[in-house]
């Protein structure tokens, strides 16, 4: 078992250090908020107050923070994890960022003597919680196999994808999937709802012929429901796909459907719906209809 060190306890980080800490590993979590902390240190890990103090003896150095800025800051300055872990130690940077920073910083850790993978996560708070995450990672192959340890608690579905950065290009790929499944399956309801349609059985049909989906098995209901709480917020779904239609644009890619879905997120964001489960474009569908799906 090694010694691991946890940098963001969010909505995913908190339920993967905890199954870390179940699986025997000793974990020692940093996070803004100290309720997060604490919450580890019930479930048998450990809290540190800085992050110069969780990396210290880390044999694993673990980042699951929001943004690139984000993973910056963490990492780099005299503070941060690449002044601080210990030569060979592994970075596994299981955030969500441009794949551009990520080749950045990645030869930053090496330059400091780490062995850096990004490493980003499918399947939201559902997959954090049971360890049934969809990890895709770019790096070195033989760091990718020396991270088994961890990946194979925390996901189901973990392939080396290819060079640093090339995990985060995968991310996203699979974000831009999303989101326009999302949206599809809200036009979809709320076109069944117009017509007074028993969405229960229509939605257990759907998901039993080719539009079956994860989208459909996860959102569905939630939209049935009108239950938008956060298992990933439109926020950040956002900040993907900033980062998607950047990346296109970069590579001469043209994303129409994308593009829209990433004007619809942007639009609910700026009124104040960014803290919404991702399933929130919902109610955005409803509106533009004249209905009320919120």
């Amino acid at each position: 078992m090694s010694n691991i060190a946890f940098i963001g306890l969010g909505i995913m980080g908190l339920p993967m250090s905890i199954n870390l800490v179940t699986a025997g590993h000793t974990v020692v979590g940093f996070n803004r908020s100290s309720a997060k902390v604490e919450q580890l240190v019930a479930a048998g890990g450990s809290g540190a107050s800085t992050i110069a103090e969780a990396v210290a003896d880390a044999d694993i150095v673990v980042t699951m923070v929001p943004d690139s800025p984000d993973v910056e800051a963490v990492v780099t300055g005299e503070d941060g994890v690449f002044a601080h872990a210990k030569a060979g130690a592994l970075w596994i940077d299981f955030s969500s960022i441009r794949p551009d920073v990520a080749s950045r910083l990645s030869a930053e850790a090496r330059d400091a003597g780490l062995r850096p993978l990004d490493a980003p996560v499918s399947g939201g708070e559902p997959g954090a919680i049971d360890g049934v995450l969809s990890i895709m990672v770019g790096g070195d192959p033989d760091d990718f196999a020396a991270a088994a340890e961890v990946l194979d608690i925390v996901g189901k579905t973990i392939v080396h994808v290819g060079p640093s950065g090339a995990g985060q290009t995968v991310k996203a790929a699979n974000q831009l999937i999303v989101a326009v499944n999302i949206q599809a399956l809200a036009e979809a309801v709320t076109f069944l709802e117009a017509y007074g349609v028993d969405t229960d059985a229509a939605l257990r049909v759907l998901g039993g012929g080719l539009a079956g989906s994860k989208v459909l098995e996860q959102k569905g209901q939630k939209m049935l429901d009108r239950s938008f709480d956060p298992g990933f917020r439109l926020e950040l779904h956002n900040k993907d796909l900033g980062i998607v239609t950047a990346a296109a644009r970069e590579a001469g890619v043209v994303v129409p459907l994308g593009s829209a879905v990433a004007q619809l997120v942007s639009a609910l964001v700026a009124r104040g719906d960014g803290g919404l489960d991702h399933s929130g474009l919902f109610k955005l569908a409803g509106e533009l209809s004249g209905r009320s799906n919120g």
